[in-house]
């Protein structure tokens, strides 16, 4: 029996640990935020017949960069770019576009 609760606690403890490993925000609420404000630039959808003229990597590209994180997209959003304008997204919506974005993230083997 005592095992059977160990092994329980344990499961019950990678679970949590899992659930916290998942990004923060909401990936539609990341799309309508993107959506109107970063369309102009970004490519913000995968196959989107709306292509934007500028240099800037879509968002696609970006979430299927090497190594890319949800921590790595926090800390891009809060570093400024040269061609880049300079603002500042409130949490929540920063958590909200880092969740769309690593939604389009593709799977792989």
């Amino acid at each position: 029996m005592h095992r059977l609760v160990v092994g329980f606690v344990v499961c019950s403890m990678v679970s949590l640990v899992s659930a916290s490993a998942e990004e923060p925000g909401d990936a539609k609420a990341g799309l309508q935020y993107v959506r109107a404000n970063c369309a102009e630039c970004h490519e913000v959808e995968r196959h989107s017949k709306i292509v934007p003229d500028f240099e800037a990597p879509g968002f696609p590209e970006i979430a299927n960069m090497s190594g890319m994180t949800g921590r790595a997209l926090v800390v891009a959003l809060q570093t400024s770019h040269k061609k880049m304008p300079n603002f500042v997204l409130p949490e929540k919506d920063r958590n909200d576009v880092v969740a769309y974005i690593m939604s389009l993230r593709s799977s792989r083997p």
